[in-house]
């Protein structure tokens, strides 16, 4: 993997979505969507489905370019690579269209990283529901946007 963002974002990645080689059903809702290797989701990827982990560590690579990049375009302000890596990580966890939406991006983009970087505490709920898993990925997250390194 290439950038230091990417790197970033796929340490997060990996600690935080571990990795599964057989899909199984996304914990909140019990079901849909079904996900295999480090958290992928979409087409082809249901119940029954097995990746070997060659498979799964291809589709990481993919996968984190494209939210690094996905992050990247939406910016209106340079980032480090810790705050971008932060940030696509969240994006890969609530999708780019979300993340585009947020209140996170809107702060950094104001110039107002302190503020942005409390916004992550915000995405821990799934299927309506407060997920310690979550709350501590957010933590993760914050505590790198902020410049911090992720512990061991």
């Amino acid at each position: 993997m290439a950038s230091s963002a990417i790197s970033v974002a796929a340490a997060i990645i990996r600690r935080w979505e571990g990795c599964r080689l057989t899909a199984y059903p996304d914990p909140a809702s019990g079901g849909e969507p079904y996900t295999i290797g480090f958290g992928a989701t979409g087409p082809g990827i249901r119940r029954g489905v097995v990746w070997t982990q060659q498979q799964a560590e291809q589709r990481l690579e993919q996968d984190v370019k494209r939210f690094v990049d996905g992050v990247r375009r939406m910016l209106k302000r340079p980032a480090t690579d810790k705050q971008l890596g932060a940030m696509a990580s969240l994006a890969y966890n609530i999708g780019l269209a979300r993340f585009e939406k947020s209140t996170l991006l809107r702060l950094f983009n104001e110039g107002k990283p302190e503020a942005a970087c409390k916004q992550f505490g915000v995405w821990v709920m799934a299927s309506g529901k407060r997920m310690q898993g979550l709350a501590n990925r957010r933590a993760d997250e914050a505590k790198v946007f902020a410049g911090g390194d992720l512990a061991p």
